[in-house]
């Protein structure tokens, strides 16, 4: 199935498509950038707008209305056209990034992220669309591995960029920094990016779509976040997620134009494709947190020691993704996985039972044996379930493809936090309590070797737990590529 021209009839000029592709590529550094530069800035964030008991919601608002908003976005691209949608997506973002730096009180900056999430809930999936729009599926494999570069780059600099900023002038730069890109991106968008739009006579909108899609993603999100504190209230807002899911799937089967069509799962291959960028989401997010910890706490490394364990899996993601084009040309899309989650699967085996005296290089190892996976799965999810839909539900099949991602890394974080600190209270012994833990795993190794003797075999029968978990999710879609039915090389 080839989309050479989007739904709309879209004509991209294509001497163009440089423009395009810088456009592209600046947005996704952007809005990937933007977790780890925040990420860095928030100790000074939180002590100067006295935001403690808030601190968690900096981030968790970006991430619900980009969550909320991605597949709305998808849909409203499909039936209007990408520039547009595009366009106020990176206006959006850019004023939120404004107004974050401006904000004088942790409420303001909160609600000023959540704009920022409006942005980037467009911004994110549409940018793999354009991609799908103006490139041809031969090309598409080694374009999105140039554009994953971006990731890459975000995850290499960002703490470089966040640290300069904080310390040179203050955390409202880091904020401030998205506005010439922001502004950049959209000058590239109005002078390279042009398309024939054929808008439909009469245009439906799917609100009870959206209310059940919104309803089911607080409450799933919200659930996450309270879930190792209030584990009552999480049960409740869990059965509102998946009272609000069943109600969104009887919606979406009667509506005569569906934000979310179920006609795309009808394609077990598509289907698949979805469930394995969402699992093994999931497991990227443990090894980019627990490796680090693993390190600190148990081996006192030092957190710019810890942290190159991430840096060479960045790297080997953004290799590994320019073999994509070449491999799916020559083999089965689903033994290709099969055989990375094999490999992969076979070193968190190693994490289960590994001891005190486990090598601190195997760590690395394993990093770098995850991004190469990773840096060819999912990046052949994202070409595969492109290609398998309509050319009138690319746009939506690629959001719900980002929206997995980003429900994989949220939800797999909190029930890592979840099983770390159940396992740590079950284990507490000798006079040692819960904030000993906590400080010895939080702070420098200097301070933390006190009860060491006592402390690191909790924290590493904890650690064992969260890496069971990690074993058992990608067993599970092991399993699922396994059924896949689709036996042959897709052209």
């Amino acid at each position: 199935m080839n989309h050479e021209t989007n739904q709309v009839g879209e004509s991209p000029i294509r001497n163009k498509r440089w423009l395009i592709m810088t456009a592209v590529f600046i947005a996704t550094f952007m809005t990937s950038v933007e977790v780890t530069i925040v990420t860095t800035a928030l100790p000074s964030i939180i002590s100067e707008l006295h935001g403690l008991a808030f601190q968690s919601w900096i981030m968790s608002a970006y991430l619900l209305t980009t969550a909320i908003t991605t597949p709305i976005y998808g849909k409203l691209a499909d039936m209007m056209g990408r520039r547009n949608i595009f366009q106020w997506g990176v206006i959006v973002f850019t004023l939120g990034s404004l107004l974050s730096g401006l904000s004088p009180s942790i409420l303001l900056l909160i609600i000023s992220r959540a704009l920022q999430g409006i942005g980037a809930g467009a911004v994110m999936p549409l940018t793999f669309t354009i991609i799908a729009d103006n490139f041809s599926f031969k090309e598409r494999a080694n374009v999105l591995a140039f554009n994953n570069t971006a990731w890459g780059l975000s995850a290499l600099v960002g703490p470089l960029i966040g640290g300069f900023l904080v310390d040179r002038l203050s955390w409202h730069w880091v904020f401030f920094v998205n506005v010439p890109l922001g502004i950049g991106v959209m000058l590239l968008v109005w002078f390279g990016y042009h398309e024939k739009v054929r808008l439909r006579k009469q245009l439906t909108i799917d609100w009870w779509g959206i209310v059940w899609l919104a309803v089911c993603l607080v409450g799933l999100l919200l659930a996450i976040q309270v879930l190792d504190r209030q584990p009552f209230l999480a049960v409740g807002l869990l059965l509102i997620a998946v009272i609000s899911l069943w109600l969104l799937v009887r919606q979406e089967r009667r509506f005569e134009n569906p934000l979310l069509s179920p006609k795309m799962f009808h394609s077990a291959t598509f289907s698949i494709q979805i469930i394995t960028a969402t699992v093994l989401s999931g497991v990227l997010i443990g090894y980019q947190v627990y490796f680090p910890i693993w390190l600190q706490s148990l081996y006192r490394v030092s957190a710019t020691t810890a942290g190159l364990v991430v840096t060479s899996s960045s790297i080997m993601w953004l290799i590994a993704s320019f073999l994509v084009g070449t491999l799916i040309a020559k083999y089965v899309p689903k033994w290709i996985a099969i055989v990375l989650i094999v490999v992969m699967l076979l070193g968190y085996v190693e994490l289960v039972f590994a001891g005190s005296s486990f090598p601190v290089w195997a760590f690395y190892v394993i990093a770098m044996i995850n991004g190469t996976g990773m840096g060819i799965v999912i990046s052949m999810n994202t070409v595969l379930s492109q290609h398998l839909v309509p050319a009138g539900m690319v746009g939506s099949a690629t959001s719900i493809l980002t929206l997995g991602r980003s429900l994989g890394q949220t939800v797999m974080a909190g029930v890592y936090g979840a099983i770390l600190n159940l396992v740590i209270r079950l284990n507490l012994h000798g006079g040692i309590s819960f904030s000993q833990v906590n400080n010895v795993i939080s702070s420098a190794h200097s301070q933390s070797v006190a009860n060491s003797a006592l402390v690191d075999p909790i924290v590493l029968t904890a650690l064992h737990a969260v890496f069971t978990c990690v074993v058992v999710i990608l067993v599970i879609v092991l399993l699922i590529n396994w059924l896949d039915p689709n036996k042959k090389v897709i052209n």
